[in-house]
């Protein structure tokens, strides 16, 4: 069996789709079907069945896919141990951050991975907690940090910490330098206009599930999905918006937003380091998830008790 072959056929089977896996591979779709079918006629079996909604392992396809996951990670863990002997670990981390922590953790990460693993390759990607579950089942993320993460029997889940979560309003206009703004309650902000990301966003979920607790409804008055664009209209005085501190902090103009702590009950979300319980991480994910969680301890702990 060629090793191509199995990462191939792994890819497609954990994607399911020739065309998402030929993406993700960056290889021409018939090139892909064509030694996944060289496979199959080497092996004399039926590996994935095939129809207009994509491919799914048939029976042999599933004994396979565990004996090939196994194969081709002993194969990165040869490539390492080989990288070991000339002094420093090898291989490829895609860890996928969401976007308020990346823009925090994206370059101080970097410089560290850089620093500790000089021959290993690294990846960061922006996306929501629903999409990097899916994107660490099917193999496309080795790490992720996710937002209140629910319990999967695929992934293995590692809490961090917690961050408190600010209504972010536009700074009145020509007001510099003002005092630290009042609290303001969980049912008061109920009835302030957000603009807030759509479903199934992890904040977006969690704070319609602490406003459910007290009988109360959020006020939605933009749906908009990414945090740049929510800063955007803020500042332009089109709502509010519930976000980590460092989501205003760490803009471009972080004078345009005052920040208010929510009290009675405060928001917090959970934050975790998650990754596949189905594919046994090598040293070199295992030295990044390390260095990724001493980040965190570094960056957040401190202040994680305060708003």
């Amino acid at each position: 069996m060629d090793l191509k072959q199995l990462e191939y056929f792994v890819r497609v089977a954990e994607l399911g789709s020739f065309t998402r896996a030929a993406h993700t591979l960056n290889i021409a779709q018939p090139a892909l079907s064509r030694q996944v079918r060289l496979l199959e006629v080497e092996l004399r079996q039926n590996l994935l069945l095939r129809n207009g909604r994509g491919a799914t392992p048939t029976e042999a396809g599933q004994l396979l896919l565990g004996h090939a996951r196994g194969i081709l990670h002993q194969v990165e863990r040869a490539r390492e141990d080989l990288g070991r002997v000339r002094g420093a670990l090898a291989g490829h981390v895609a860890i996928g951050l969401p976007p308020t922590l990346a823009r925090v953790l994206a370059v101080p990460l970097t410089r560290a991975f850089r620093l500790e693993l000089p021959e290993a390759q690294l990846s960061i990607s922006e996306g929501l907690s629903t999409g990097m579950q899916e994107g660490l089942i099917q193999g496309r993320l080795d790490l992720a940090l996710l937002y209140d993460a629910a319990p999967l029997p695929e992934l293995d889940i590692l809490p961090l910490f917690e961050e408190a979560l600010l209504l972010v309003q536009a700074r009145p206009a020509g007001l510099l330098e003002d005092p630290p703004p009042p609290p303001i309650t969980l049912s008061e902000l109920a009835r302030l206009p957000l603009v807030i990301p759509s479903r199934p966003n992890a904040i977006r979920m969690h704070v319609e599930r602490e406003l459910a607790g007290l009988g109360l409804r959020p006020t939605i008055a933009l749906e908009i999905d990414g945090v740049p664009a929510i800063l955007d209209l803020v500042a332009e005085g089109l709502g509010c918006a519930v976000l980590p501190r460092n989501a205003a902090s760490n803009t471009v103009r972080p004078s345009a937003y005052t920040l208010r702590v929510i009290v009675d009950p405060p928001l917090r979300v959970r934050v975790a380091l998650a990754s596949s319980a189905q594919r046994p991480a090598t040293l070199t994910q295992q030295a990044a998830a390390r260095l990724l969680g001493e980040l965190c301890e570094r960056i957040f702990r401190p202040t994680s008790p305060a708003a």
